[in-house]
């Protein structure tokens, strides 16, 4: 490349994954500063206090794990007071997965660490930008769930 030519702007996908795990890696460094907080113990209190009552196996689906793992996860999130398991009476029945207050309060203080992060991203962006950015990304996300759907 001659030192008067611009370089060529990547394709989006490979932007949004640079920019992706800049974010990613960002977040789990800055969640594991407060503690045990994990992305993994964000998803899952999100997931939960959007759809109260999933079972161990549905949480794990919709979080892209085994149950094994998700079992895990529940398991650290009960020791912290975040989720309760209520289980219908009778043999073998699925256990139902509840946010507590105090999840609520973890969940809250994990959004919150997040959000510090979105400054360094959308540095020298106007305002303006950052809202159609954010109106954009959100838009690409409801596709992303939309095309793995078919």
């Amino acid at each position: 490349m001659s030192g008067g030519e611009p370089m060529a702007v990547p394709p989006l996908p490979l932007l949004l994954i640079g920019v992706g795990r800049f974010a990613q890696e960002a977040a789990h460094r800055a969640l594991a500063e407060r503690g045990d907080y994990s992305m993994r113990l964000m998803g899952a209190l999100g997931h939960l206090v959007h759809e109260p009552g999933l079972s161990y196996s549905e949480l794990a689906r919709r979080a892209g794990v085994t149950a094994q793992s998700m079992q895990a996860t529940v398991g650290q999130l009960e020791r912290a007071g975040a989720v309760t398991r209520v289980t219908p009476a009778g043999r073998g029945r699925t256990a139902a997965l509840h946010v507590t207050d105090e999840g609520r309060r973890m969940l809250t203080e994990m959004r919150q660490v997040l959000a510090g992060l979105e400054e360094p991203l959308t540095e020298g962006l106007s305002a303006e930008e950052r809202a159609v950015l954010t109106a954009a990304l959100a838009r690409m996300a409801g596709n992303a769930k939309a095309a793995s759907a078919r």
